[in-house]
């Protein structure tokens, strides 16, 4: 099961469930694909097919509403 957390634009961001204990979330687009940790600090984990414009936005996006994936992370992981 892969839960949607939210999208914006044409961007999914989502969980893979039961993939690693540590908070991340999935994104994914048209476009490609992108992976960010939310801890110990967001960071760009790996990506496939982005432009640099791209992923800035998507860390942005993460970062603004890091608060509402943490909090769907652990209402879904239990947590």
């Amino acid at each position: 099961m892969s839960p949607t957390v939210f999208k914006y634009k044409s961007y999914r961001f989502f969980f893979f469930s039961r993939e690693e204990a540590r908070i991340h979330v999935h994104i994914t687009c048209p476009d490609g694909e992108a992976k960010f940790w939310l801890e110990p600090i967001i960071a760009l984990a790996n990506h496939y097919k982005l432009t640099e414009k791209q992923l800035r936005e998507l860390q942005e996006i993460v970062e603004e509403r890091k608060d509402e994936i943490t909090n769907e992370w652990q209402r879904h992981f239990g947590g």
